[in-house]
């Protein structure tokens, strides 16, 4: 087993990435500077590619400027805009409850903590943490499916969920990377360290890297 330097493999991946469309949660945080809108983009973007994503922000943000905005929506208009994102339905139900809850909660301001965002509807670790990264700039480990694949695929970690990873890598990740290492390593996930045939020949950490469950690759 190689011992695991993630300050080369960092490094490395930063440089290699740079040239890949940058993730939709940061681009509307590039786009907008709005936490609302980092907020609903990042209950969208669960399970659904980037692609799907992407659109379904561009025509909700077009009748949403505000967070009183969604109030103005019904549930099933939100479903026809956002459609077809994964769990439409739900994520429609979550964004109609939102606006009453941040006025109930956090007096119509998002909250910039992983503790008062997980009390939103629809929002886990992964998309508070995102949230609190991306919209606030503030360290915070977010692990979607893609983080937890590749640390344990290099050996960095050794767990069974995302919330295990979180939680290992809060104590062995340097918080120096805490803010944009979730950009960077699903930036890698989706374009080159692929779940199942992962491009390894082309992998600029291959030789870092332990490629633990790695069956084939290209």
């Amino acid at each position: 087993m190689k011992k695991i330097n993630i300050d080369r493999i960092y490094a490395a991946l930063n440089s290699h990435v740079a040239d890949y469309k940058v993730p939709v949660v940061d681009l509307i945080e590039i786009q907008t500077k709005d936490p609302f809108k980092v907020l609903v983009t990042t209950i969208m973007s669960a399970r659904t590619k980037d692609e799907t994503t992407t659109a379904a922000a561009k025509r909700l943000f077009e009748k949403v400027k505000k967070i009183s905005d969604l109030e103005k929506l019904s549930e099933k208009q939100i479903q026809k805009l956002i459609y077809p994102v994964g769990f439409y339905k739900n994520k429609a139900k979550y964004l109609r409850q939102l606006p009453m809850a941040l006025k109930e909660k956090y007096n119509n301001k998002i909250p910039h903590t992983v503790e008062e965002l997980v009390h939103l509807p629809g929002v886990g670790r992964k998309t508070a943490n995102l949230v609190v990264a991306v919209a606030f700039k503030k360290p915070a480990v977010c692990v979607d499916i893609h983080v937890h694949r590749i640390m344990n695929r290099l050996g960095y970690v050794k767990t069974k969920n995302p919330f295990e990873t979180e939680m290992e890598l809060r104590k062995k990740l340097s918080k120096k990377y805490w803010t944009t290492f979730n950009t960077i390593f699903v930036a890698f996930g989706q374009n080159l360290c692929r779940p199942v045939n992962p491009y390894c020949s082309r992998c600029p950490i291959r030789k870092e890297c332990n490629r633990i469950g790695v069956v084939k690759s290209r």
